[in-house]
């Protein structure tokens, strides 16, 4: 059995990572698995900590303030941590109480973590969230939030996202997004009965 790097009990959950480009539709597959898995208390989905402000469209994020968050972050309260177009972002701590307990922790994360996650949960799976560029201008333009400068710069880094290893599984969310929820459900489904 693994063991999470910074104890001695053995891990029997699985950490599942969901990554891709801005506006390739994390969250809305996300929200969906959430809403298919509600009955599940093997697959928890834990909030993520942001230093924006609250109430804004997309995920269902913990708003937090620059000094929260460095308080937090200074005693230990995150299992990871990382910063990424001017905000930071941040994973409680107590999932590892949830892997402990074997289940699935799910969240959405920046691949700059990956390196650090799999030091410290061993036998994780990364989920690549992908769309194509024209589907990925759409999505950014449709939401709002960002400038039509931002949205080509952004349109330049998903150019040049890559995430490998033998723990990836890629998902395509071009088509309908019930599609992508399918899909990431059954890998959940997969990933539990491992």
């Amino acid at each position: 059995m693994p063991l999470l790097a910074d104890s001695c009990k053995p891990a029997r959950g699985r950490m599942v990572l969901v990554v891709g480009p801005s506006g390739v539709g994390k969250d809305a597959i996300l929200d969906g698995a959430r809403s298919a898995l509600q009955n599940r208390s093997d697959i928890v989905f834990p909030r993520r900590l942001v230093t924006r402000p609250p109430g804004l469209a997309g995920e269902d994020y913990l708003s937090v303030s620059e000094a929260e968050f460095s308080a937090l972050e200074a005693q230990g309260g995150f299992a990871l941590s990382w910063a990424a177009h001017g905000l930071r972002y941040g994973i409680r701590a107590e999932i590892v109480r949830d892997l402990e307990a074997g289940r699935q922790v799910v969240v959405n994360v920046s691949r700059t973590v990956l390196d650090d996650a799999r030091r410290k949960f061993p036998g994780l799976l990364v989920v690549v969230i992908r769309a194509a560029p024209e589907t990925l201008k759409l999505r950014l333009q449709k939401r709002g939030r960002e400038s039509a400068e931002d949205i080509e710069e952004r349109l330049r880094r998903a150019a040049r996202f890559a995430v490998g290893g033998d723990d990836v599984v890629v998902i395509d969310n071009d088509n309908e997004l019930a599609d992508a929820v399918t899909a990431f459900v059954a890998l959940l489904d997969k990933a539990t009965a491992r």
